[in-house]
């Protein structure tokens, strides 16, 4: 009976220390993110918000969107959590200076730090296709704006 004990004990201490080690890399990234200055100025254009963008998975082909439309890879559209649906936005790549204008069709979750998730057609034109993430310049365009 005290082997079994132990062996609980033993079981719940490994699983916290593995939680710990698996959130480090989360923790670090929050850290880092929530203490740099958001507001960049990509050229001289117009000033963004420095954040993460990723891009839909496969499986969402097809599926609708908060805004009603279906979602289609092959178009320049975009999920932000607070953005106005309809709204147009541009997208900076910082590590290559390739940029996209999308639309905001869709609401994804909130996260401590600016992030976005690109149609698969974006991030091929932004460069990180197969990569995952990539650090961007968010800027909501006015109307009129291109």
């Amino acid at each position: 009976m005290a082997s079994l004990n132990l062996r609980r004990v033993t079981a719940v201490v490994l699983c916290q220390a593995l939680l710990v080690l698996h959130t480090l890399p989360l923790q670090a990234e929050e850290k880092v993110t929530s203490g740099a200055v958001q507001t960049v100025v990509t050229d001289t254009r117009e000033p963004g918000v420095v954040g993460f963008a990723s891009y839909y998975a496969s499986r969402f082909r097809g599926r609708k969107t908060t805004s009603g439309v279906r979602y289609d890879p092959e178009k320049l559209t975009a999920a932000h959590p607070t953005l106005p649906l309809g709204t147009r936005v541009r997208v900076a790549n910082l590590d290559n200076d390739k940029e996209v204008v999308v639309t905001i069709i869709d609401r994804c979750r909130k996260r401590s730090h600016p992030f976005i998730d690109l149609s698969r057609a974006a991030a091929r034109k932004l460069g990180f296709l197969g990569r995952g993430k990539a650090r961007v310049t968010i800027a909501r365009l006015e109307e009129g704006d291109s």
